[in-house]
């Protein structure tokens, strides 16, 4: 059996899973997830913890797979996810225009972006975009978005990169 689906989830206080047939849905105080059930993998609720367990030998990697899902799920609704992104550049600057983000990167023009739901944007600073939600791959979908608009350039380092994401700097052609 996978190592990763041994591992039981325990469930945080305010935490609730509804397990059906054919999805499992987790509510919490940030909001409420749902997975389609994977075939060959069986979940149960017992004392307030999540056991998942392979129907078959041949369904250990989907057990896996089904649990670091839901545990990701259940920390989601919980405490939620967050990415840090950096504008680094001259001129670079974010500022929310009401529900969109709009963004200054050096173009001829401003770029706008429009925040899916289920995702809230935040810039503290001018230089700082926060993206924050309890889906977690919602959350990395959107600061990979905002960060392909204007990727860190390997010479100066100029663009928008995440928080504490090492740049390797290239050297400039010597005459």
């Amino acid at each position: 059996m996978s190592r990763v689906a041994k591992l039981p989830i325990t469930l945080p206080k305010g935490v609730e899973v509804a397990i059906a047939a054919d999805a499992i849905t987790v509510k919490g105080p940030k909001g409420a997830l749902s997975q389609s059930s994977m075939a060959g993998v069986s979940v149960k609720l017992d004392n307030g913890e999540l056991a998942i367990a392979p129907a078959t030998n041949d369904s250990d990697a989907l057990a896996g797979t089904m649990r670091a899902l839901l545990a990701n799920m259940v920390h989601g609704v919980s405490v939620g996810f967050e990415r840090k992104l950096e504008l680094v550049g001259v001129g670079y600057r974010a500022a929310m225009q009401g529900k969109d983000l709009g963004l200054t990167l050096g173009f001829s023009h401003p770029v706008v972006f429009k925040v899916p739901a289920g995702v809230s944007v935040e810039t503290p600073t001018q230089t700082e975009v926060l993206v924050k939600g309890s889906d977690k791959q919602l959350v990395g979908q959107v600061a990979a978005k905002i960060r392909a608009f204007r990727k860190p350039e390997p010479y100066k380092g100029k663009g928008v990169r995440y928080a504490g994401e090492k740049i390797n700097m290239k050297e400039a052609k010597k005459a």
